[in-house]
């Protein structure tokens, strides 16, 4: 978008000038009036205006093209200067029409040449504040341009308007700092994401790549090491797959492709559901799973709820020695549910609470495991996109607790 003055701005700064010119006139006409001037020397008056008034027209437009491409410093000196002149031209003619004698005008001339000096040396100081400002914003401009976005203007002191520029200047640069920042961290979290998955993807796949080599060579041939063969290979492509349902779904969140939706799904059946699912792999490290469901009969969410009680549960059952217990929890406070999901494994530190939800992030060994560390933070951004808070809570005993706040209908 081009930011270039109007074709009309020339024809808009002669009406101003003309504008306030014959403000001018009227403004002396009512002055003299007041003072008691009659009305024949206020004609008089008008007759010597009229021409003053076309003359500073005049001035006042062939100053704007002549100083259209001075300094600052050249352009308050001429309005100085042109003013100084103005005033003594009105005085050559009040000589000339003897309104005044000539001694009182050579010692008005005299000093209205001074006042023009004064006037002069003020404009040269007011002039050099505001070059020095007018240089600081150039100067920080310049450095912003190459690169330097740590480079602020700061307070100028030469006017509202130039200190307006600085701070949108400076904030300006910020946002473009943020901007960049964000950018590192999102060009970080990409690189991250291929070692970690390429990673990740390498044991299951080298595992699946060794089983099918020994059953293809006749390593493996007799039934029970062909079911065990069988057993892992299915593990491992569910492995892969939990992998890349992750990184498809996390994919649609980062670009805001979740939607509530209107499909309604009885939380109850969901909690149902999720459990029937990890209850294999628990029943295989005799793990304990109970459940404590508080009056959330007809308690409605949405689908994706599922996805986030599966990560915490699969998260828990993983991270649970044997003989462990994990416990879900649910109960409706008002508009909103509580879920919460509790497993007596070793817990989390308590500087690790917040990071959890990081991707790829990792606490201790004892909660490490397969899979490229998505689950979690997938979970809590589902989470917010449906309008809730999840969070990882300090247990008095041994464990981890996450609980999860999101809003329901009753069906």
């Amino acid at each position: 978008m081009s930011l270039a003055p109007a074709r009309g701005g020339s024809w808009t700064t002669i009406a101003l000038v003309v504008g306030i010119a014959a403000a001018g006139v009227v403004g002396t006409l009512i002055v003299a009036a007041a003072m008691g001037v009659g009305v024949g020397e206020r004609g008089d008056l008008l007759v010597l205006l009229v021409p003053a008034g076309v003359v500073t027209i005049v001035a006042a437009v062939l100053a704007k093209f002549l100083l259209a491409r001075a300094s600052m410093r050249q352009r308050f000196v001429g309005v100085a200067l042109l003013a100084a002149v103005i005033a003594i031209a009105n005085i050559g003619v009040l000589t000339l029409r003897m309104t005044v004698n000539e001694h009182d005008a050579t010692l008005v001339t005299v000093l209205l040449v001074y006042s023009a000096a004064a006037g002069v040396a003020g404009a040269l100081v007011v002039a050099r504040s505001s070059s020095a400002a007018v240089s600081r914003l150039d100067d920080a401009a310049r450095r912003l341009g190459d690169g330097d976005l740590d480079t602020r203007v700061g307070r100028l002191d030469a006017g509202p308007e130039l200190d307006t520029l600085a701070a949108a200047l400076d904030d300006m640069a910020s946002k473009l700092q943020d901007a960049q920042r964000r950018e590192r961290d999102a060009e970080s979290m990409r690189r991250d994401l291929i070692t970690t998955v390429s990673h990740d993807l390498r044991t299951p796949l080298a595992s699946l790549r060794a089983m099918i080599e020994a059953i293809d060579d006749g390593v493996v041939g007799d039934p029970p090491s062909l079911q065990r063969y069988v057993h892992e290979m299915r593990r491992s492509v569910l492995q892969l797959t939990h992998m890349v349902d992750d990184l498809f779904e996390l994919t649609q969140l980062d670009a805001g492709a979740i939607d509530a939706g209107s499909t309604r799904v009885e939380l109850a059946a969901i909690v149902a559901d999720v459990m029937a699912t990890v209850a294999m792999e628990a029943e295989g490290k005799g793990l304990h799973l109970d459940t404590s469901l508080d009056d959330i009969e007809g308690i409605t969410c949405s689908p994706r709820v599922a996805r986030v009680l599966q990560n915490l549960l699969s998260n828990a059952v993983r991270h649970t020695p044997a003989d462990g217990t994990v416990r879900v929890e649910a109960h409706r406070r008002g508009d909103r549910v509580h879920l919460a999901v509790q497993d007596s494994g070793d817990g989390i530190a308590s500087g690790d609470l917040e990071r959890v939800f990081d991707p790829f992030f990792r606490a201790d060994p004892s909660r490490s495991g397969p899979g490229a560390g998505l689950g979690l933070a997938l979970a809590k951004r589902i989470v917010e996109a449906l309008g809730g808070r999840i969070r990882a809570e300090p247990t008095p005993s041994e464990g981890a607790r996450f609980a999860v706040e999101l809003p329901c209908e009753v069906a």
